[in-house]
């Protein structure tokens, strides 16, 4: 589509009742990154409150009808997706404006292949609108989906902001308040003592043990703790509870709603509504102090809300360690994969339709509505001479209609089997079914398919064909568990045990764990110089290789609570088969795998890379020198940052014009930081960390295997070099210390 052009959403599919949109780009520095926001309008042009305005404070709409699935990784960049249900959405809202913003002095004119897609809901991409034109915008409208002649319709917008969100928002009715989220005044009170803490409405939390104000903390389990955000306080008109009568809790949003200040207790009456005057034998009232002045109307606040890290769990009441906690869902029994198949699909749906807010997380992406949930174990089905038992069923209920998907369950190393998902696609498609759904260890890649099925074109019903990893299950529940927070504690608590069962060695649950049979006769052609450009068998290894650092985004951002993206820098279009080829070549030519990751609020981009000659693993940051000072200062406080990093981390001064200057490990250069300067005086364009560790031999990840010690580096280096160092965006608040520190709990652990 061409900015300004417009097109009926029935039009160009049948199945545009849900559809997903997509906003991706791509950065060539690898550092390019933006979010997403969704404003519901009315006729006026206005949305009709505060939580009509999605955004990454605010991610998913109360009834449903919006969803914000946040980011994932594409051959050559990122892409935000946004799931809209419009057959739920409410008849005042006349217009879906979608729209992204950029922060901390960031433009969208940085980024290349601005580009957004609609896709319905089996999955089929049906339209898309490319922005060529972006310079200093800071916040961009894409577009928007809008009510006409009783169907909805797509419009390509394509304007930007040189304001941000907060100008955006301000232009359709919203107050937004950009100060960053305060820091707690006494963090430490509650969380040690116990003791409720007071709530500025006038209750108190009474849930156990309190982190941040306005949170109620669930009694941790063997492991970590799980926020849960506490229930709004009564508004102020409300009568107080009595004492000992239980108050149903209400579903606590993220962004607050705009609400009137309330009264105090004895400010003055208004004279049209004073009373009569007392009778002359009683005495006259004193009159009423006047109160402190009422808090201002809370406003949404664009600024990011800084997410918490669980605390350390309560001591054990067991007498030793021999003692084993009791569990929900116990693994240790499991003998066989077949039971572990069984005993995973059970747990997994059992979870998902009894907390909403994960179950949602998982099916939103898959084009399911938002609605009632039931999960079904081991239904036979017809199919020719022989019923097929597939391992489970997802229905959804909204508004008298129902979404149904096949579930395909795999643990362990167990491969998916083409011909049972072709027979469950053949199933789905007889009768009417929306989806099927493929669960297991592998990670899915794209322009690689990890079963390859037939689809008759022929049939005016479409299935979709989905996939999920263990390993982004676990990351869904462990974000919604430790960081955002669920509904009640009860929510928490079957999450926590869903997380435990998953993590368990005996449940086969643990994601992406094989880097394939290619591994040894490649590492062996490698050390004998006989691998040669073109062998298939070292795409295979890319492959795998892009597994194992998709999964590592997935386990770190659920340790932080922060987006952990792969940075692709090839640019949009590139064929993914062509791009993991020529990779591939690279690879036999240097013997080397390389990757790089961008946290979301941490110091530059990491790199990982894994040199099969030297049998090395490096991890490493760069950081860019400040604008203003002087080099001798620059070493100083470099040096003070990492007071608490390993002794023989490497720091590299980089030089403008040659790249590489002086080097030398922490432990040298602590007691003479000017060491580090060129001698020559010559500009210093940045510096880069580096921790160097051995790398594991074997193909698996068993204690001396490749990923494992992939794992254990990007730890090591994260908690002990990334998580000390200032953050590089100003405007967004750093999330570095608290989950550095997480992650060195996760590999202690």
């Amino acid at each position: 589509m061409v900015k300004g052009a417009n097109v009926g959403l029935a039009a160009l599919s049948e199945d545009a009742g849900a559809v997903v949109l997509s906003l991706s780009w791509c950065s060539t520095d690898g550092d390019g990154d933006a979010d997403v926001s969704v404003l519901l309008l009315d006729a006026n042009g206005k949305v009709r409150g505060d939580a009509d305005f999605l955004f990454y404070n605010n991610p998913v709409a109360a009834d449903g009808s919006v969803q914000l699935l946040g980011k994932t990784p594409t051959a050559n960049g990122s892409e935000d997706r946004i799931s809209l249900d419009l057959s739920v959405m409410p008849p005042e809202v006349d217009r879906v404006v979608l729209a992204a913003s950029r922060y901390g002095g960031a433009r969208f004119g940085d980024l290349d292949d601005l580009r957004m897609t609609l896709a319905d809901r089996t999955g089929e991409t049906v339209l898309g609108f490319s922005i060529g034109d972006a310079s200093v915008e800071s916040a961009f409208l894409f577009g928007e989906l809008y009510r006409r002649a009783g169907e909805w319709k797509f419009r390509a917008v394509g304007q930007g902001y040189e304001t941000g969100l907060a100008g955006l928002a301000t232009d359709f009715g919203i107050d937004v308040d950009e100060a960053p989220e305060e820091e707690p005044g006494d963090p430490g009170t509650a969380e040690e003592t116990g003791e409720p803490v007071p709530d500025t409405a006038g209750t108190a939390d009474t849930v156990g043990t309190a982190g941040t104000a306005g949170t109620a903390a669930v009694p941790p389990a063997e492991g970590a703790a799980a926020p849960v955000p506490a229930p709004d306080p009564p508004a102020a008109t409300a009568s107080a509870p009595v004492p000992g009568t239980a108050v149903p809790p209400r579903p606590s949003t993220t962004v607050p709603s705009q609400r009137p200040a309330p009264e105090a207790a004895t400010a003055p009456v208004p004279a049209a509504e004073a009373p009569a005057p007392a009778p002359a034998s009683t005495p006259a009232p004193a009159p009423a102090p006047a109160g402190p002045p009422a808090p201002a109307a809370r406003r949404p606040r664009t600024a990011k809300r800084k997410v918490t890290i669980p605390r350390t769990a309560r001591k054990s009441l067991a007498e030793n360690d021999t003692w084993r906690q009791a569990r929900l869902f116990p693994a240790p029994a499991l003998k066989s994969d077949r039971e572990r198949e069984t005993r995973a699909t059970s747990v997994l749906l059992s979870v998902m339709a009894q907390v909403p807010e994960f179950g949602r997380r998982l099916t939103a992406a898959f084009g399911a509505p938002a609605g009632r949930t039931e999960t079904f174990a081991e239904v036979s089905l017809p199919h020719g001479d022989t019923p097929r038992r597939p391992d489970g069923i997802i229905r959804v209920e909204r508004a008298g209609k129902l979404w149904t998907a096949l579930v395909e369950t795999k643990t362990n190393g167990n491969p998916l089997k083409p011909d049972q998902v072709q027979a469950y696609m053949d199933i789905a498609a007889r009768r009417g079914y929306e989806a099927v759904i493929t669960l297991s260890n592998d990670v899915a890649l794209e322009g690689r398919p990890l079963v390859d099925v037939k689809i008759d074109k022929r049939r005016k019903h479409k299935v979709a064909l989905w996939h999920l990893s263990w390993a982004e299950v676990a990351h869904q529940a462990q974000m919604l568990i430790r960081h955002e927070g669920v509904g009640n504690a009860a929510h928490a608590w079957l999450l926590q045990e869903l997380l435990h069962y998953l993590q368990h060695d005996n449940s086969g649950c643990h994601g992406f764990q094989n880097m394939g049979p290619a591994w040894v006769p490649v590492r062996r052609g490698i050390d004998e110089e006989t691998l040669c450009e073109g062998d298939r068998r070292a795409v295979e290894v890319v492959e795998s290789w892009e597994r194992l650092v998709r999964q590592v985004c997935l386990r770190l951002g659920g340790e932080l609570g922060q987006k952990v993206l792969p940075v692709q820098r090839a640019r949009r279009g590139t064929d993914p088969d062509t791009r993991r080829a020529a990779l591939a070549d690279s690879f036999c030519r240097d013997g080397r795998l390389s990757a790089e990751l961008r946290v979301d609020g941490a110091q530059g981009v990491l790199g990982i890379v894994a040199d099969l000659r030297t049998g090395k693993l490096r991890t490493s940051v760069e950081m860019p020198a400040p604008d203003q000072g002087y080099p001798l200062a620059w070493a100083k406080r470099l040096i003070r940052q990492l007071a608490e990093a390993p002794a023989d981390t490497h720091i590299e001064t980089l030089v403008d014009g040659r790249g590489a200057g002086p080097r030398g490990t922490l432990e040298r250069l602590r007691p003479e930081p000017a060491d580090i300067l060129p001698k020559d005086g010559a500009a210093i364009t940045g510096f880069r960390l580096s921790l160097f560790k051995g790398m594991g031999s074997t193909r698996g990840s068993a204690e001396s295997g490749f990923i494992r010690s992939v794992d254990d580096a990007v730890d090591r280096f994260y908690a002990g070099v990334v998580a000390h160092l200032d953050t590089a965006r100003p405007g967004r608040r750093s999330q570095s210390a608290a989950g550095g520190g997480a992650v060195a709990r996760a590999a202690a652990g």
